[in-house]
């Protein structure tokens, strides 16, 4: 132990040798991944033993079924010693002996479980997912308490050892869904992973240079839920408070928990307006440029949409630098401590914002379309998605300011036919519109009623297909 871990160097890495019916013990454990009181109770009666028993022969058998926890099992490997041990349980040795006996005394530290920023919800429940995947697993096993629901937990990382969590129901998940993202983790050979679950993403999908999402995020139990009961598959890392959601398309990222919280009418109404501002993050700017440059393509009756005032910059870089500008605000307020984001908010829009249109840097129209754009983006639920509406968006300006209306004809269309082309673990990635299938659509258009949303998803090729139980009616 002193070669393979540095017991007596590694200040965190605990030892104790015990004397019990004249043969050593020993304890390795580390110390900030263990609970204390377990450890104590632990050596409490192991020493016990001295006093009561006499059978120096069924030694290891006597302090296995002394060890006070509910978790213990026998190790043959000292490999997996190792592992077990900076996994943070504790790893028990008795002298002469071919096994050792590992107890699972974990305590990371950590937060409770919270809501998380980026999914919060009106109504709706406010605890999320953690940085420890035991909780994590606990808070999906409480929503969904089948017993074919099934925790798989592999670790990756040659040197890390990471523990990764592959979560599915086994009569609902397809089981080549599950074998082939079980093999692609497995197949994973790299010194660790301390990105956690966006290095594990990179890993499983091929397409490594997509700026789309080719997963989905959560930190959201419910969500998390609905998706197992759907047929899909959860990846949880540990260290990580979000789990990756397989396969997904471009419309599981449009969706929020929100519209799921509130009636059907009112959540199809936020879906609409949601649809419309992202479409808005992305074609809103280049579309306006194009009228700005070609007004005769704009009826008469909005002939005010274009330009009132020429700045001294040509219009599409006061786009650029408008959309770069938004971008550093972004970053900034990242890194900005919460008690000065309200004063840098008020300085980049008053001063900057003002004193750039008074000296003619900007139009007041090119300010105005920016901000409508930015707020598209931010009403766009996944993160990950409005970023990538981001570039969309700067290489369609691009191309409009170059070639005009063939310009933008063509970004369209090469923007249609790279989502055309992307899949998520041989998943369509514009299902169901591309291929068609008319009734999931009204399932992405409609925030249908719960009890009349019976068939799961097709494009996951779940096992059951019917969502809920038969009616007692029908079994007469």
């Amino acid at each position: 132990m002193k070669d393979r871990v540095g017991i007596g160097v590694s200040f965190d890495l605990g030892f104790r040798e015990l004397i019990i019916m004249k043969k050593k013990v020993h304890l390795y454990y580390l110390t900030g991944l263990c609970d204390s009181s377990l450890i104590l109770r632990i050596i409490h009666d192991l020493v016990v033993v001295n006093d009561s028993e006499k059978n120096v022969k069924k030694l290891s058998e006597i302090i296995k079924n002394r060890i006070p926890h509910q978790q213990v099992k026998e190790v043959k490997s000292m490999d997996e010693v190792v592992d077990e041990l900076l996994s943070g349980l504790i790893v028990i040795f008795v002298n002469g002996e071919k096994i050792a006996y590992v107890v699972d005394v974990r305590h990371y530290p950590g937060r409770t479980p919270e809501e998380p920023d980026t999914e919060k919800v009106i109504r709706g429940s406010r605890d999320g997912y953690t940085e420890n995947i035991i909780e994590n697993t606990a808070l999906t096993r409480r929503r969904v308490r089948d017993p074919r629901l099934r925790n798989e937990m592999l670790r990756v990382g040659e040197r890390s050892k990471t523990d990764v969590c592959i979560s599915y129901i086994k009569d609902i998940a397809d089981d080549g869904l599950v074998k082939v993202i079980k093999e692609k983790v497995e197949a994973i050979e790299v010194d660790g992973i301390t990105m956690a679950d966006k290095a594990i993403e990179e890993f499983i999908i091929k397409r490594k240079w997509s700026p789309y999402p080719l997963v989905r995020y959560t930190e959201r139990p419910d969500i998390a839920a609905n998706h197992l009961l759907e047929g899909h598959v959860l990846i949880m890392v540990d260290t990580s408070p979000s789990l990756i959601i397989l396969p997904t398309t471009y419309f599981h990222h449009m969706q929020h928990a929100e519209e799921f919280r509130q009636a059907p009418a009112v959540g199809t109404f936020i879906r609409w307006a949601r649809m419309i501002a992202v479409l808005m993050s992305i074609f809103l700017l280049p579309l306006w440029l194009l009228f700005v440059m070609e007004p005769s393509l704009l009826p008469q009756p909005l002939a005010f949409i274009g330009l009132k005032e020429e700045g001294n910059i040509p219009v599409y870089i006061q786009i650029i630098l408008g959309d770069l500008g938004i971008e550093f605000l972004r970053m900034a307020a990242i890194h900005t401590p919460t008690p000065l984001a309200t004063a840098m908010g008020l300085i980049a829009a008053v001063l900057i914002g003002q004193i750039a249109i008074d000296v003619g840097m900007f139009s007041p129209e090119v300010i105005l379309y920016i901000a409508l754009a930015a707020i598209g983006t931010y009403v766009t639920p996944s993160y990950e998605l409005s970023a990538a509406n981001k570039l969309a968006r700067l290489l369609l300006v691009i191309l409009t300011a170059t070639f005009g209306l063939l310009g933008f004809v063509i970004g369209f269309t090469l923007f249609m036919l790279f989502l055309t082309s992307l899949k998520s673990i041989r998943t369509p990635y514009l299902w169901p519109l591309l291929p068609f299938n008319a009734k999931a659509m009204v399932q992405v258009i409609v925030r249908v009623p719960v009890p009349l949303s019976n068939d799961r998803p097709s494009i996951v090729h779940p096992k059951n297909n019917y969502r809920q139980p038969p009616r007692k009616e029908n079994l007469r």
